[in-house]
């Protein structure tokens, strides 16, 4: 039987039920809520902005965006968002779904923490970051009503969220910290990581082999 939260349904779908199992037994209650509020903020931002994204495709990209953040990417040199776009790739080839559906799942979790480019793309790649600028930095929070965000939540709490988020991506990120350069990382390790120093763009351009 299908689920429906804030208005937004779930879909009950084969693939669905065989993202949530896969995830439910990959994440901690974290993440795995995390990605469950994504896909339903994402789902209501797309309803304001007059989107219609394939929701089974939105859903497996929600739930998987933040995989790569997981123990069984601790030794991986790869971005977080690459290992999870990878990883969705490939669970959705494995049950016959076209290389486009799975090529726009990958562009979406690969791009959800790029700001500037996702809207401008397909819908479902589009609203995977919405949902994720929603809930983690509070984006659109006020295009949504109280009655809303508390059918969200309610369904998928958010104890003490804002630090242990963070405390996630630094976890998920403190092997491979030069992956961080260019997105939103950078700064988490600058807060959270010690010994940690990002890398300057001027500086490498400045100090690259060419001759002037």
């Amino acid at each position: 039987m299908a689920e429906t939260i804030a208005g937004v349904t779930v879909p009950d779908t084969p693939l669905v039920r065989d993202v949530t199992e896969y995830i439910r037994d990959t994440e901690d209650d974290l993440l795995y809520h995390h990605s469950r509020r994504v896909f339903l903020l994402g789902a209501l931002q797309g309803r304001a902005q007059g989107l219609s994204p394939d929701l089974e495709l939105l859903y497996t990209g929600s739930m998987f965006h933040d995989i790569g953040l997981t123990a069984g990417y601790r030794t991986s040199q790869l971005r977080f968002e690459v290992d999870g776009a990878h990883a969705a790739r490939d669970f959705l080839l494995r049950r016959g779904y076209s290389e486009a559906d799975a090529r726009t799942v990958w562009l979406g979790i690969a791009l959800h923490t790029t700001p500037g480019v996702p809207e401008f793309l397909d819908p479902e790649i589009a609203l995977l970051n919405a949902g994720v600028a929603t809930d983690v930095l509070g984006v659109g929070y006020h295009d949504m009503t109280d009655e809303q965000r508390d059918a969200v939540t309610a369904a998928h709490p958010r104890p003490d969220f804002k630090k242990r988020i963070l405390r996630a991506f630094t976890d998920g990120n403190a092997h491979r910290p030069r992956t961080t350069f260019g997105n939103m990382n950078a700064d988490v390790l600058q807060h959270y990581m010690d010994g940690f120093e990002r890398d300057d763009f001027v500086q490498i351009i400045l100090d690259n082999p060419w001759p002037e």
